[in-house]
């Protein structure tokens, strides 16, 4: 049994990739560097973390795939399901080992997982974009450079819109751009609270960040009420008001609320306060 250890990173696979044409060699395992192996491993190959390998095999699949299925790969790597790497891999050889395309030949079992997978995947990203809160809190991301303004602590350049959400995939870069896009004249941050890394926009990029003190700024998968800004608070007691003055109680259907958005979503949104106490029957 060949494995092959590889920086485990997308570019990572595409190395592997040129190394198994290269040796003429197809490993039945992708290993990242210092993983423990399986016990039937019997050959192991070391691919050589390499900027001409990656950028050799990504010119030929633009030329061999469409956008749609390249995207589709970055979805499955995206998902971070145990073996999508290999899954990558194998569908990547198939590409270069035929002259025709493979992207709907569903019969194949790997072409049909990458299909499958990258679906999972839109959707979340799609449930990310629905049910995504932000909350006006005074910057904690704010350099130790940067004046803090006297006047006013609502003042917009004291403040960020905060975000925080727990995908089940790593779909927070697929939403960057949306966000990007719809708030180019505001800051903003969205946390990871799962993998605890983030993207913060300073209105002129957007740099990926990780929060050293987490545990001040979010308690329960909610922001820490004492960051947010005197507006924000006042906008949230408003905003449960609104919510529990049209509510009809006779029409409650939990049952078709979950179907419509998933109770672990819950958490993430300020309306649903009350609901998240009852379902967790405090």
């Amino acid at each position: 049994m060949l494995a092959f250890y590889y920086e485990k990173s997308f570019e990572g696979i595409l190395c592997a990739v040129f190394d198994a044409f290269k040796l003429k060699k197809m490993p039945e395992c992708l290993l990242a560097t210092g993983q423990i192996e399986p016990l039937l491993v019997t050959d192991r190959h070391y691919v050589e973390f390499r900027e001409f390998k990656y950028e050799r095999v990504r010119v030929a699949l633009l030329k061999k795939l469409s956008k749609t299925a390249l995207r589709q790969l970055m979805y499955v790597w995206l998902s971070e399901l145990p073996d999508s790497d290999l899954i990558i891999f194998r569908y990547i050889c198939k590409v270069f080992k035929t002259t025709k395309s493979i992207e709907t030949d569903f019969a194949d079992p790997d072409v049909l997982t990458v299909r499958e997978i990258a679906k999972k995947v839109s959707n979340e990203r799609h449930r990310i974009l629905e049910f995504i809160r932000f909350n006006a809190i005074k910057n904690p991301l704010k350099k130790p450079y940067e004046q803090v303004s006297d006047d006013n602590e609502n003042d917009e350049s004291e403040k960020i819109y905060f975000s925080i959400i727990g995908p089940i995939y790593n779909v927070l870069p697929l939403v960057l751009t949306f966000f990007k896009e719809r708030f180019a004249d505001q800051k903003w941050a969205i946390y990871d609270e799962k993998r605890q890394y983030g993207y913060v926009y300073d209105l002129n990029s957007i740099e990926q960040v990780s929060l050293i003190d987490k545990d001040d700024l979010i308690i329960n998968s909610q922001v820490n009420q004492n960051y947010l800004t005197e507006d924000e608070a006042l906008f949230q007691t408003m905003w449960l008001r609104y919510c529990n003055a049209i509510t009809i109680k006779e029409r409650i259907n939990p049952k078709l609320q979950r179907q419509h958005m998933p109770s672990r979503f819950w958490r993430y949104l300020p309306e649903m306060k009350l609901a998240v106490k009852e379902h967790n029957g405090i």
